[in-house]
């Protein structure tokens, strides 16, 4: 089922999507948005509709719901066209989706049914079913929901897509941050999925974590292409569309009339990799103005902020994929996709580098803390030296490997000795750096990020650690490194 799909709220008055992240939620409970803190809509007879900003006149009202409720409620146990439909799986914007079986196949799938009274008031939504319809049904993908048919019978338009057992992201990230290399790997696949869209040409206009489900095995896919937009000679860059998507994960130049692209579409997985990471909105707002105003003035939050645990790589990739400027972003789903598998091959690479060099050096234990490594290293002698491994803040082709150990802390009194020690030091040398506010003797050592190997970094590390102990236990006499 598309993951846009939220529980079902039959019975209870005063239901709301969100205009800022189209949650469904109940105003006796609370009067604003209990995920994004946009305020709830004055009139507690209107439903907001969701996705369509431009759509802000009254929908459905209470007097209406009870009976659409009664008429698709009763599907339950009925069979419609070659379907029988088992039980309610959830009900969002635009439908109500049913677990169901294709009685010919005998093939469980999800069975989206289009509201009737959606229809009968704007025959614009039967246009973007049929859209999603479409969009999905051209793209056969892993990480893409597969649509099998769509059509009409009884009066009732209908969707068959594939039953995917798991859950929404969303429902994922409420339950707190993603660990920084799960939640990149989880990206990389829903950008994978997005850069099979963007090669066939089509554009999702909604891409959110409501609208990706995750397997249980963890695997992501893309959903609810029900805004989704074929890009053409007559549509691109036209600025005559409908301004349409949930605010919270639309890119700033949308709000200025600027017509969707794929860089838009690489704006929100940015978002969407934010959330994860941090397990909050970029601008929470409490009102659908401000947070316009903030998407399209104010800087993206700094990651590091709220994830203090997320690497270098992944705060640049969130960068460039949330730069204001839809010039300055990678212009598809595939250079987005590309950014996301070096920064994950990066990691892990580093990672594998660590394992190949120490797994089978006992002497040498090794754990990641935040954005670098740390490796305690046992001495011949019984004593005992920590060092530390990190990369320099530049380009990934200009960046540097940095191997320290901390020797001591500097006093001008064991200057000279320090320097008549470097003098023999074979690998490195004796630096100053400031650590904690305190400036400290360290034994370095750097190689270029792109070029280092394994032999490099297990012979350097073992040197470092040597040297940096000769170093302490001489100036001081102490093992305290």
């Amino acid at each position: 089922m598309p993951a846009s799909e939220t529980p079902d709220l039959r019975g209870s008055r005063h239901g709301y999507f969100c205009v800022g992240c189209n949650i469904r939620f109940v105003r006796e409970q609370s009067d604003s948005c209990p995920r994004c803190g946009v305020a709830s809509p004055t009139d507690s007879t209107v439903f907001a509709m969701p996705s369509l900003l431009l759509k802000s006149g009254p929908l459905i009202d209470d007097s209406d719901a009870a009976p659409e409720s009664e008429i698709l409620q009763c599907l339950i146990g009925q069979d419609l066209h070659v379907y029988s439909c088992h039980s309610l799986l959830g009900r969002g914007g635009m439908g109500w989706v049913y677990l169901a079986e294709h009685r010919d196949l005998g093939r469980k799938c999800a069975l989206k049914i289009l509201s009737p009274q959606l229809v009968a008031r704007d025959r614009e939504y039967l246009e973007h079913f049929w859209n999603e319809g479409r969009a999905a049904a051209s793209l056969s993908h892993p990480h893409i929901v597969t649509a099998h048919a769509i059509g009409e019978a009884d009066g009732l338009h209908f969707l068959e897509m594939e039953f995917v057992r798991g859950r929404s992201l969303q429902d994922r990230v409420d339950q707190g941050p993603l660990p920084p290399v799960k939640a990149t790997a989880i990206i990389c696949q829903v950008a994978e999925g997005l850069a099979a869209a963007h090669q066939a040409g089509i554009l999702h206009r909604d891409l959110k974590p409501d609208n990706i489900l995750l397997t249980h095995r963890g695997i992501a896919k893309i959903g609810d292409f029900g805004l989704a937009k074929r890009l053409g000679p007559q549509t691109a860059g036209s600025g005559k569309e409908t301004l349409a998507g949930t605010p919270q994960f639309m890119a700033p130049e949308l709000f200025q009339g600027v017509s969707a692209s794929p860089a838009s579409d690489v704006y929100s997985l940015g978002v969407c990799y934010f959330l994860l990471l941090t397990g909050r909105l970029p601008f929470p707002r409490s009102s659908l103005g401000e947070l316009i105003a903030a998407a399209q003035h104010e800087p993206f939050p700094r990651v590091r902020d709220h994830c203090p645990q997320a690497t270098l790589e992944m705060v640049e990739c969130l960068s460039r994929l949330t730069d204001r400027s839809p010039a300055n972003r990678p212009q598809s789903g595939v250079e987005a996709w590309q950014l996301l598998q070096a920064v994950l091959g990066h990691f892990r690479d580093l990672e594998t580098l660590l394992h190949d060099a120490f797994d089978h050096v006992p002497s040498v234990k090794w754990m990641r803390v935040q954005d670098r490594f740390r490796l305690d290293v046992n001495l011949p002698d019984g004593r005992r030296q920590a060092v530390y491994i990190e990369e320099s803040d530049h380009r990934a082709e200009q960046r540097l490997l940095t191997i320290f150990s901390t020797c001591c802390p500097m006093q001008p009194s064991y200057f000279e000795r320090a320097l008549r020690l470097n003098a023999h030091v074979s690998h490195g040398g004796i630096g100053i750096r400031d650590l904690d506010g305190q400036s400290y003797f360290v034994m370095v050592d750097t190689y270029p990020r792109t070029t280092v190997d394994t032999e490099d970094i297990r012979k350097s590390v073992l040197e470092v650690a040597l040297h940096a102990d000769q170093i302490e236990r001489e100036l001081t006499g102490h093992d305290v490194h």
